[in-house]
């Protein structure tokens, strides 16, 4: 049975019609991707779901009980909390039911002074609530926020920093934990993945996957939606179509019935072509009967539903087209340190990037992959090391903060400033190619949304003729079909790039090579994301791919270090066998505990049930800190 299904629904904004005659269901457990270009209606359909908008027509049903969780793609948290405290606010009712208990307690052990009626009143409702509070996972909520908070970024030295210092990105991020841990029956989000790096947003798919509930999520990471979508809904022309595959599948189904359309269509046209042409020349013929025939076809005409015209959907046409060729060797760095007060962000960078090559540049929030392209495009100083670019190289920079867009200025005038030996009519041209028409080049950059702004960039960068190209995340406020351009200018791209992505398509369809940034340094991964990802894996399993020559003294060495190593391993396996032993007795004592608390006749005893519940809440207590050990043992 569908726990929400959506009718006919109906939304115009004063006279533009956006959603027209939407219908659809979700299932429980379905994870369904939304899809459409910017401006097709996918954020209002979202507020309309969630109560926030009203529909012109329609209805939405809800089945009983269901509660709705909408994670806006904006969001705004007023908190003087901190991170950990803000979290809480969600498990209010725990809390609550948590302090009642222990009144409930002290209540019971005062209850030998009067009735028995009254002791086996609190005695019955101590155990309901606490079968309830169980239940709830009472006992473990704080574990749990622990995980969501780490699994989505945040570091546990993070928890006490107070709600009103966190950046735009961080406040998004803490949003989203708040609502996972709220686990609604239907989840609607929109854009999650924005501020997530590539660790917490494989952390998230993990959790949408194996999550009970049901979502429906608005996303242009396409990598995200293979791996969690089992159903697609595309938006286009005020409608919606549902797609029972992933995103991948959807392309496919797509194709083939953007074709068959086609086909259909243009014959159409070419019946009623063939049809008016009849008619033109019954009606020259003259005379009352071809007049009549004329007429009775043209009634015929007139009744057939015509068939949409396909718009294809407008695509930027992005081109970048080096003026010279740089030498093979584009940039060397190495041993680059960099850092700020007492912070070391960059430790013994080293790299090198030749001619041609397509490089990603991946690692976790606030590693410095931003500090480090700012250093090679010498805008932020050095404490040590060196940065050569090759003969012939000329950079250019995509920032994702689009900082170098000046916010007063139109559009026209953002272009024709930085390049005033171009003409009119070749300014306009080129921005008509990156779908800025009409008025739209007299808008001003402040009033441009993020895609937009991101064209305007583009297509800077596109007119700058550099050769080597350094993007900052340049698919952050694209939409999918910009995004899909962009990829093949950039594979056909005959110069050299280096970009900053967490978008893991995008880096398996131009990507090269990987450069991962940790903490311990810069390593190279020769193919793309997907390369990088079954390279990872192979090196977790401690396997070597080729053995180099050593010497009897570096041999000797190594084996101490793997004989220590070893021991290690060792030890940390024997640690976590005592911990998974505790971890099962402590289980199995918390069973027998509950099913003592579950037997009615117990409940005679109100000191018994005193001492059992301590005893309980002390061993659920010991049981969590001995979890929180095994996971560090197991990292």
């Amino acid at each position: 049975m569908p726990i929400l299904t959506a009718n006919h629904i109906y939304k115009t904004y004063v006279v533009d019609p956006i959603l027209e005659d939407i219908s659809f269901h979700v299932e429980t457990g379905d994870k369904i991707g939304v899809l459409g270009l910017n401006g097709t209606g996918k954020t209002t359909l979202f507020q309309i779901l969630s109560g926030k908008l009203h529909m012109d027509q329609g209805q939405v049903q809800l089945q009983r009980g269901v509660k709705v969780g909408y994670l806006e793609q904006h969001t705004k948290i007023d908190s003087s909390l901190n991170i950990f405290d803000e979290c809480l606010k969600v498990f209010d009712d725990l809390i609550i039911m948590e302090k009642r208990l222990r009144e409930m307690e002290i209540d019971i052990s005062k209850a030998g002074e009067n009735s028995d009626e009254v002791l086996q009143r609190l005695m019955d409702e101590y155990g309901q609530m606490l079968e309830e509070f169980t239940a709830l996972n009472g006992y473990g909520y704080k574990s749990e926020i622990r995980g969501v908070l780490k699994g989505l970024g945040f570091l546990e030295e993070d928890f006490d920093k107070s709600v009103e210092i966190l950046s735009g990105g961080q406040k998004s991020r803490l949003s989203l934990a708040k609502l996972l841990l709220e686990k609604p029956d239907l989840l609607l989000l929109d854009e999650p993945t924005n501020h997530l790096d590539i660790d917490a947003i494989t952390w998230l798919e993990r959790f949408l996957r194996d999550y009970r509930g049901s979502s429906l999520i608005i996303s242009h990471d396409r990598y995200f939606l293979d791996n969690v979508a089992n159903r697609i809904f595309h938006m286009e022309n005020r409608g919606l179509k549902s797609y029972n595959t992933d995103y991948t599948g959807f392309m496919v189904q797509r194709k083939k019935e953007l074709e068959i359309m086609k086909r259909q269509y243009d014959n159409q046209q070419k019946e009623i072509r063939r049809q008016e042409e009849i008619i033109q020349r019954f009606m020259n013929y003259g005379g009352e009967r071809y007049i009549k025939q004329a007429r009775s076809r043209q009634k015929m005409l007139d009744k057939i539903k015509l068939l949409p015209k396909l718009h294809e959907s407008k695509k930027a046409s992005f081109h970048f087209d080096p003026e010279t060729r740089s030498g093979r060797d584009v940039l060397h760095a190495e041993g680059l340190c960099k850092s700020f007060g007492d912070l070391e962000l960059l430790k013994d960078i080293s790299l090198d990037i030749y001619r041609g090559e397509k490089v990603g540049l991946i690692g976790a929030n606030g590693i410095g992959k931003t500090t480090l392209f700012r250093i090679l495009l010498g805008q932020v100083d050095l404490d040590d090391g060196f940065v050569k670019l090759g003969q012939h190289v000329y950079p250019g920079y995509f920032d994702q903060e689009m900082s170098d867009l000046s916010l007063d200025k139109t559009v026209l005038d953002e272009i024709w400033d930085e390049y005033p030996l171009l003409d009119h009519y070749q300014i306009r041209t080129y921005l008509s190619q990156f779908l800025f028409v009409g008025d739209d080049i007299f808008k001003e950059i402040n009033e441009l949304s993020g895609g937009e702004k991101a064209r305007v960039a583009l297509l800077k960068l596109m007119l700058s003729k550099s050769n080597f190209l350094l993007m900052d995340e340049p698919t952050n406020h694209l939409d999918i079909d910009s995004k899909e351009v962009l990829e093949d200018a950039l594979k056909n791209y005959s110069g050299t790039i280096f970009v900053i992505s967490h978008d893991r398509y995008f880096l398996n369809q131009v990507a090269t090579k990987i450069f991962e940034l940790t903490e311990e340094g810069v390593t190279e991964f020769m193919g793309n994301y997907d390369y990088y990802i079954e390279k990872k894996a192979f090196l977790a399993m401690d396997v070597d791919e080729e053995e180099e020559e050593k010497t009897k003294t570096q041999l000797k060495h190594e084996k101490r270090k793997e004989k220590d190593q070893l021991q290690k391993e060792r030890e940390r396996k024997r640690n976590i066998r005592k911990l998974e032993e505790s971890i099962s007795a402590l289980e199995e004592e918390i069973k027998r505990i509950d099913e003592k608390l579950s037997d009615p006749d117990v409940y005679k005893d109100h000191q018994e049930v005193l001492q059992l519940s301590r005893e309980r809440e002390n061993l659920q207590s010991i049981l969590d800190d001995i979890y929180a050990q095994w996971m560090e043992h197991g990292e």
